[in-house]
Parts: structure tokens; C-alpha cells; sequence
């Protein structure tokens, strides 16, 4: 026998947990699913997007449901916002978002609530089947594309990324500022949850999608793959710029330190002269103008040149914050020595005309003083093994 709706309305309550379901022209699904959602929580928020059908005039008839309702449509992740600012006024810890198509199943909110009571403060995506019968093959595409860029800016690998069935930790994402208003609201609260340190996690649900020909979606192809793209560039260039750099800072305790040497140099079977090529390969890759991208060149590179993969990605973060005014600084530098060209770093006589000769001169430094600094490294780390490492090792 399950539980009752009683008891699962009382666990809800205990959580301090409340349902959001954001709405825009729902008007022939959005009744049913409040009825659906009401039967498990007396705690719903509905937030009108700004409809233009009559979903207003059906929520104006409801009594036991709080509806913020935003004059214009301003897009799912400003709905989703303006939920968790009402549950936080009100009190609530737990946010669960369920959308107002008709897709999700409400029983499954009871997975959510087993789940964060075992393990608080968690972020959870429902995992659709993406093989289920009617599933769009865009959506497919979409979840596959933001996939990937999840795991490139954050490390984490979800099988879905896209679902609106979620439950948010709102109390530990109060201090966060956003910076996205519509459907790409949805990645950047997982990937900054995952930079703040919230445990995020995929449990699997069911969906349901209508036949093509009576399915509604406000999902706009291009404009909304565009601003997801813009903003998986932004969040590519914070991870690589800020986020990675300073968990590497953090990490370089004695202790891992020490660990790191031991597992990746002192016990590892490979010769100095191999090691030494990675670390040297490693800091041409932080230095090469790739910017937000040269870790994943120094994995992907040395994977192929058959070098150590850990070695090659940690010396490619020599161009950590601290670090990028010295590497630029020597880039021009160089560039203007090589080219025998004169330059000024006063940027108040930077101008169009003469930026093409600026950009010249970084890549051409910044190419040469990769190769340099490269080379140093490699000479210097392996003189360091040979004298300091021992013998039996380079066997």
C-alpha cells in the first residue's frame, strides 16, 4: 500500500516545500494541472506570464491558489524568478517548478521529496526519456547540445538538462544574482548552482507529449538556441577565466599537493622525459591565445600526443587571473621585438585603426612566448626529476 495524500501533503508541508508553475497561453491544460498539483500540496504559486488567451479570467476563479500575474510576457526565467522570490517572502525552503503543458505527472513530485529528505539542499531535474513516443527531435538535439556545454563549464554529467520539473534549494540560492530571463534561465541555475557548490541531480520521471498536431510550445528555434548559445559562451568564458583558475588556487594545499606529486609523478611509471614534455605542453597551451578554451586544447592535444593528460591540463593553468598581465604584458612584448615595431600599452591612444596592429602583435608574441616558455619548462622540470625523482622510477 502507498502513502496517502495526507501523509504526502504533511511531508510537503514539513519540507516547507511549494509548487511554482509558471504559465503562458496554457489555457486548455493549466486548470488540470493545478487540480493535479492540489491534490498532493495546498502550497501553489502560479505565475501568469503575461498571457494574451484567457488563462487570467480561469485563474481569476480560483480561490486556493496564489497567482502573481506580470503584465507582459517576459519569459520563463523571469516567472520562475518572480515564483522564488514569493515562496522565499512566504517562507518556503524547496521550490518544485512543474510546467503548465500538461507533460509532467505531479505523483512524481513524491521521488523529489524522498530524495532532499535524505539529502538536503539539493538541485533536482526530472530525467525524461528521451526516446518517449511523440518527443519533439529538437528537444533531443537541445538536451544533447546543453549536455555537453554542462559538463564543459561545470565538470557534471546530466542526462537532461532541459526538463522544467525540478525541485530548487531557493534558500541556498537567494544570494545569487541572475542574468538570464528566458528558457536559458534553466541551464544557468544549474551551472551556478554547481559553481556554488549545490549537489545537483538527474531522477528519472515520466512525460508525456501530445500528438504534433495538438502540442503547444512557445519554444522559438533560432531566438532561444541564439540566446542559449550566448549564454553558454558567457558561462565557458567565466569557467575558464574565473571559476577553474580559482578552484585550482584553492586546491594547492600542502596536502593535495603532495598528493598530486605522489600520484601523478613519484608512482607513475613514466620516464622524467615524458613528464616533462607534458608539463612543458601544458604551459604552451595556457599561454596560446586560445582563451576560455586552452585547458580543454591541452587535454584533447596531449590525449594524442600520448602525454600525461593530468600533468599537461595542471600546467596549463599558469594562466590563472594573477598570471594574465604578465602573459599579455610579454605577448605585446615580444610581438613588438620580433617585428621590430614600437608599441604603447596606453590604452586611452587605442583606436580602430590601429587595432589590427595591436591584434598582430599578440598573436605573434603570445604564439612565440608560448613556444619559450614552453621549452623552459620542459628543460627545467626535467632537470628537476632527473635529480630529485628517483631512479627506479625512469626504469
Amino acid at each position: 500500500m502507498g502513502e496517502s495524500v495526507a501523509d504526502i501533503k504533511a511531508r510537503m508541508r514539513e519540507l516547507s516545500c511549494v509548487v511554482v508553475i509558471p504559465t503562458y497561453n496554457n489555457e486548455k491544460t493549466i486548470i488540470s494541472v493545478i487540480k493535479d498539483v492540489l491534490r498532493y500540496t495546498e502550497d501553489v504559486i502560479v505565475v501568469n506570464d503575461g498571457s494574451s488567451d484567457s488563462t487570467a479570467a480561469l485563474l481569476a476563479e480560483l480561490r486556493d491558489v496564489d497567482v502573481i500575474h506580470l503584465k507582459e510576457n517576459k519569459g520563463k526565467g523571469v516567472a520562475l524568478q518572480r515564483g522564488f522570490q514569493r515562496a522565499l517572502a512566504r517562507g518556503f525552503r524547496y521550490v518544485i517548478s512543474i510546467d503548465s503543458d500538461g507533460q509532467h505527472y505531479p505523483e512524481e513530485m513524491i521521488s523529489f521529496i524522498d530524495y532532499i529528505e535524505k539529502n538536503p539542499d539539493s538541485l533536482l531535474v526530472g530525467a525524461r526519456n528521451l526516446n518517449a513516443e511523440n518527443m519533439p527531435e529538437k528537444n533531443s538535439f537541445a538536451n544533447k547540445f546543453s549536455n555537453f556545454w554542462l559538463f564543459v563549464e561545470t565538470g557534471k554529467q546530466l542526462v537532461d538538462t532541459q526538463s522544467g520539473f525540478r525541485l530548487y534549494p531557493v534558500e541556498r540560492l537567494k544570494g545569487i544574482k541572475w542574468f538570464t530571463r528566458r528558457y536559458e534561465f534553466e541551464l544557468e541555475v544549474l551551472v551556478r548552482s554547481l559553481w556554488n557548490g549545490i549537489n545537483v541531480v538527474n531522477l528519472p520521471i515520466k512525460v508525456y507529449y501530445p500528438p504534433k498536431e495538438v502540442r503547444i510550445s512557445h519554444f522559438r528555434p533560432f531566438q532561444d538556441f541564439f540566446r542559449i548559445s550566448i549564454v553558454n559562451t558567457v558561462l565557458v568564458l567565466l569557467a575558464f577565466f574565473w571559476v577553474y583558475p580559482i578552484r585550482f588556487i584553492k586546491s594547492l594545499t600542502v596536502k593535495n599537493i603532495k598528493a598530486f606529486i605522489r600520484n601523478n609523478i613519484t608512482n607513475t611509471s613514466e620516464t622524467n622525459l615524458r613528464l616533462s614534455g607534458a608539463i612543458g605542453w601544458g604551459v604552451f597551451c595556457g599561454i596560446i591565445p586560445f582563451w576560455g578554451y586552452q585547458m580543454i586544447f591541452a587535454a584533447i592535444s596531449s590525449h594524442f600526443l600520448k602525454l600525461n593528460k593530468i600533468i599537461a591540463v595542471a600546467a596549463s593553468n599558469i594562466s590563472v587571473p594573477p598570471m594574465i598581465p604578465f602573459i599579455l604584458y610579454g605577448s605585446f612584448y615580444l610581438g613588438g621585438l620580433i617585428t621590430d615595431k614600437e608599441i604603447s600599452l596606453d590604452l586611452s591612444l587605442l583606436s580602430m585603426k590601429i587595432l589590427p596592429d595591436y591584434l598582430y602583435l599578440y598573436l605573434i608574441g603570445s604564439f612565440s612566448l608560448a613556444v619559450i616558455s614552453g621549452f623552459v619548462s620542459l628543460f627545467f622540470s626535467w632537470l628537476l626529476l632527473t635529480l630529485f625523482r628517483k631512479k627506479a622510477c625512469n626504469k
